[in-house]
Parts: structure tokens; sequence; C-alpha cells
């Protein structure tokens, strides 16, 4: 399949696979966007001044992949809506993130382990969507890939470090997991939107398996333990977010709201 041109048809009469499509496209790159917002509140805080590069190419490659996403969300929603009003001019639940992304900071650790946890994630998924039959879907994934690879080897060394370090970073580390953890379990559920896209979208549940092994030797080789959590997020595909998103949105897009139609 190509990918479908833009239509005319209004949101409510457009084909059904468009729909499903639409919806999937908004929580991939709702995700990439939250993420490197996230990230780029690390530059100038960062504990070294490479890390304030690192982390700021890892948000910058997020954000290219939110662009191309959110772009395609716009085209096959033909609401007459582009990146930025998808970005800057949507309300908190018509945001699709899984909510791992959107989690505060915390210390470094923190977000070591939310980073590692989401770039396995991506890894795998983008591998998967390199035969998607949609064209613009394989096209991203072939780029992103790459990417991502950088992405989770970063994030890797940092968890190495930091489980087998001194027992202060060891314990930081593991209490890290812990925070993060209970977020694992949305990233493998399956949706509607993606049941309606066979040969499209990748199955989340089926890229559980390498992604579980490739995690979890980390956390082995770094001294720590898989953690069980005692409850799980749920719900950010369909718009229900924690408030950390609620705090997150008014910064990331009150310059755009403030100067409506402005451009620069």
């Amino acid at each position: 399949m190509t990918s479908p041109p833009a239509s005319t048809d209004t949101p409510s009469e457009a084909p059904i696979e468009q729909i499903a499509l639409t919806d999937y496209v908004l929580g991939l790159g709702d995700d990439a966007l939250i993420l490197a917002q996230r990230l780029g509140e690390w530059i100038t805080r960062a504990p070294q001044i490479e890390e304030d590069i690192a982390l700021g190419n890892i948000a910058l490659d997020l954000l290219g992949q939110a662009r191309t996403l959110l772009s395609y969300a716009g085209d096959l929603e033909a609401a007459g809506r582009d990146e930025d009003d998808l970005a800057f001019l949507r309300d908190e639940r018509e945001f699709r993130n899984i909510q791992l992304v959107e989690i505060e900071n915390g210390d470094f650790a923190v977000t070591m382990a939310r980073q590692l946890i989401f770039s396995a994630y991506q890894y795998e998924l983008y591998n998967a969507l390199l035969t998607s039959a949609d064209l613009t879907l394989s096209a991203l994934a072939g780029k992103a890939v790459k990417e991502v690879y950088y992405h989770r080897d970063h994030a890797t060394v940092w968890v190495l470090r930091l489980g087998d370090g001194t027992p202060e970073s060891h314990q930081r580390m593991q209490a890290a997991l812990d925070r993060v953890w209970p977020y694992v379990e949305e990233m493998f559920v399956g949706a509607d939107a993606v049941a309606a896209l066979p040969g499209i979208a990748a199955e989340p549940a089926a890229l559980r398996p390498a992604w579980t092994a490739y995690v979890e030797n980390v956390i082995a080789e770094a001294t720590l333990t898989v953690p069980t959590p005692t409850w799980r997020s749920r719900g950010g595909r369909t718009g229900y977010h924690s408030e950390n998103l609620g705090r997150l949105l008014p910064e990331m897009q009150n310059l755009h709201r403030s100067h409506p139609g402005a451009s620069w």
C-alpha cells in the first residue's frame, strides 16, 4: 500500500483504515514529541557538558520523528491541521502518547532508566515498521532505526555505569528502575487502531520478547534487579494522562498560543 493521499472527506466520513492510521501515527508522533520536550529540559542542567549535547541531539532526533509523523497525521486527518497545529493547539485529552514519556525527568538515573526502556522499545518498533506496507512509515523507520540504536546504546552505557558503580549510584539506579517500571506494560498493549491495520502497524505485543531480552540483559549486567510493580499506567493511547502532561503542555505550547498565526 502506498501512503494515502489527503482526502477531502471529514474525519467522520473517512474510511475506517484511514481513521485508524491517523490515530496510530498520532500516537507514535506524540511519543516522540513529548519525550523530546522532556529531554530538552536537561540542556544546561545535565551532569556533564557532553550530556547537554548528547541529550540535546537525542531530543532533536525524536523531534524530527515527531515532525514527520505529525505532518503525516495532519495529511491523513484532512482537517486542515499541520504539524504545528497538532503539537501546539491540542489539549491534554487529545494527545495519544504513552504515559512513560510524559513523566518528569527526576534525577539523571530516572531519565536514563526511562530512556533505556523507551529507546529499546522504539528500536524494536522501527525494525518492525521497516516492512510496513505504508511507504511513509517504512521510510521513516529506515532512518529512525539508526537513530534509536544510538539512543539505546547511550542509555545502556549509563545504566551499566550507574548500576555497577558506587553503592550510591547503584541504589539510585535501582530506585530509578522502580520508579519507571509501572509504565512498561502500557507500551505493549494492543489498540483498536493497530488491529485495524494488518501489514501496516507493528503489533505491540510482538515487540516484547526482543525488548525483554535486551533490557533484562542490561539490568543483569548492571547488577540491578527487574522491578515487580504493584500498579501500571494505562489509557495514554486513548487520551488519559497523568498530571505530568498537564504541567508539561502549558510550557511547551505557551509561545505558539500567545502569538497565534505568527511566523518567525
